[in-house]
């Protein structure tokens, strides 16, 4: 699935206008460090990818960032009442480091294997750029894997 949101060259693509992604990016900061510690981030032409430990919810962590940025991009593009996000978000929970850090690497190579970005550092709308006390794997909500 992933692969396919990637590689879309029709459809909805409103996330490559750089001022409606800098919305998406400045509202997944603007709640860091309070509904959720953000680890990764990528805001792709027709998706986005987070990878957060929450303090709430995802459901309603979800609700309330799709609400604000749905309504703040409908502004910038003059549309009124009109659906941004699809209805549903797919989540998933992290279970060890191993899986931590996989994801959190698939996250930052999106735009390079969707050959936006020759780097993942080299993609705007990425947490591969840096990113101010951002949280470290050791705070996650699990038992560190035991060696057999």
């Amino acid at each position: 699935m992933d692969r396919l949101l990637d590689n879309a060259r029709t459809g909805p693509l409103t996330l490559r206008q750089p001022g409606i992604a800098k919305v998406v990016v400045d509202a997944i900061h603007y709640r860091d460090g309070g509904p959720y510690d953000l680890h990764n981030y990528v805001v792709m032409p027709n998706h986005v990818h987070l990878l957060i430990t929450p303090r709430l919810p995802v459901s309603q962590l979800m609700q309330s960032l799709k609400r604000f940025t749905a309504r703040e991009s409908n502004r910038i593009l003059g549309l009124t009442g009109q659906p941004f996000w699809q209805d549903e978000s797919y989540d998933r929970q992290v279970r060890n480091e191993r899986e931590f850090a996989r994801i959190a690497r698939y996250i930052e190579m999106n735009p390079v294997h969707a050959g936006l970005a020759p780097k993942p550092e080299d993609f705007p709308w990425s947490s591969a750029r840096p990113i101010d006390n951002r949280p470290q794997v050791d705070n996650l909500p699990h038992q560190p894997e035991q060696e057999v």
